[in-house]
């Protein structure tokens, strides 16, 4: 039996070797999956490290449409993420590439694995200007004005662009 398409999103980022390329790289291999679909990808963005030290990062978020689970989804994102050399020394330690389920349809899921949506997605700037890039229904203007403190530019970068409430 077929299952049917979900829209799930994906936020990408990176702050270790040539991050920009990593992100890019990234998106063709996602967009190559087997059961996936690209749907849109926003444009890169430069940000500070949150809640860590190391590089600046560079930011994306991807419109997938799936066949998938979200577990599945899941597991292929982590296999992508060793493929391009991932550890996870600590929490939060720079990354050669870092993929999170930001939402899939509607699911709410808890477990040990899997939280959706996104826990901490409503408090990043990083994913929530890149998802309202795309898909400006799901970000809220209260959820863009939660944000406002934290800067972000386009990159490559143009002028410094600091989220502002509506």
């Amino acid at each position: 039996m077929d299952r049917a398409e979900v829209t799930a999103w994906v936020a990408l980022g990176a702050n270790l070797g040539d991050a920009a390329q990593t992100l890019r790289e990234a998106l063709t291999i996602l967009s190559d999956l087997p059961g996936v679909r690209m749907v849109k990808a926003s444009s890169l963005y430069r940000t500070a490290p949150v809640e860590s030290s190391g590089p600046d990062y560079i930011n994306a978020v991807a419109e997938l449409t799936t066949t998938l689970t979200a577990p599945d989804l899941l597991i292929a994102l982590q296999g992508i993420e060793q493929d391009f050399g991932r550890e996870r020394p600590y929490h939060n330690a720079p990354r050669t590439l870092d993929l999170d389920l930001l939402l899939y349809g509607s699911a709410s899921i808890t477990s040990p694995a899997l939280t959706l949506p996104h826990p901490r997605m409503w408090q990043r700037a990083f994913v929530l200007v890149p998802l309202a890039e795309i898909a400006p229904v799901l970000v809220s203007d209260n959820a863009m004005a939660a944000v406002s403190g934290q800067g972000i530019v386009p990159y490559p970068e143009q002028a410094p662009r600091t989220i502002s409430p509506a």
